[in-house]
């Protein structure tokens, strides 16, 4: 397949080799790689990848980052739903695989990809937050050979928020911004502190419009959340034996979890230096 082959050739601006060695160094390299704060070029060399269970906010916060940081956030879950959209000859394959909870084959997403990066370096695209992807250990490995990643940011979630997270998650059917409806005040139980997450309410106009994905039912996500541990779960291991892997335990909703995530990433100061000189 052509995509699945241009993907794993090296380009000059959409794959860069860099040298970490460790994640200590992978986040203290973020603040001297970062420009003057006022949008300089280097900033946009980041290669970085969000793991995390389905439902965990991924996509929240990758595209937070992305925009601080002037780096593209590459979501394959989104590269999925727009396919199924455009009824294209995948449509209907996909549909199958993503209503049952399974995972998209491996030679799919490739395919979704190379397309992807392939649209980003016409445009001048270089860098890439990666969001659900890799999620198998032949797709880490295969993008280990193509590129070297900079940091990898494990999103973690007590299971009982989570469930309760996906199915409190909504999409306007006209402007296709995600909310949540669900008001979360989980209890401290079993050594586990309590979690409080406020919904996300949409804006009067796309109040009327909210629909719930195909695959966000309860039986659903748990079958997904069964599969990324039999599947995914290793990729953290095998991103942790390269140094690589930063852990960060989600303290609540986002008020609560962004700040910590920039201090974690060794952003704080930066995000404040950015907003001044807005």
């Amino acid at each position: 397949m052509a995509a699945l082959t241009r993907l794993m050739k090296p380009t000059s601006t959409i794959i860069t080799r860099r040298s970490l060695s460790t994640t200590t160094a992978a986040v203290s390299d973020i603040q001297s790689s970062l420009s003057d704060g006022k949008g300089g070029s280097s900033r946009n060399n980041f290669q970085w990848v969000f793991l995390g269970v389905p439902g965990v906010g991924k996509g929240t916060y990758a595209s937070r980052l992305s925009s601080l940081l002037g780096v593209p956030h590459i979501a394959t879950g989104d590269l999925v739903r727009n396919e199924l959209a455009s009824k294209g000859p995948l449509s209907n394959q996909l549909a199958e695989i993503v209503n049952q909870g399974k995972l998209v084959s491996d030679e799919i997403i490739f395919n979704l990809l190379s397309k992807r990066l392939e649209a980003g370096e016409a445009k001048g695209e270089s860098g890439f937050i990666l969001d659900g992807f890799p999620r198998t250990i032949r797709q880490a490995e295969i993008l280990n050979e193509v590129t070297e990643i900079d940091l990898v940011v494990n999103l973690k979630l007590r299971e009982d928020v989570l469930v309760e997270k996906c199915l409190g998650r909504r999409i306007c059917s006209e402007c296709g911004k995600g909310f949540n409806v669900a008001s979360i005040n989980a209890k401290a139980e079993n050594g586990r502190p309590g979690m409080s997450m406020a919904p996300l309410l949409p804006p009067s106009h796309c109040a009327s419009k909210l629909v719930t994905r195909a695959d966000d039912t309860e039986e659903v996500v748990k079958e997904r959340l069964r599969i990324y541990q039999e599947k995914s779960q290793p990729v953290e291991g095998f991103y942790r034996d390269l140094g690589k892997l930063m852990e960060f335990d989600l303290p609540g909703g986002i008020p609560e979890s962004w700040p910590k995530l920039l201090e974690a990433l060794n952003l704080d100061e930066y995000e404040v230096k950015r907003s001044a000189v807005a």
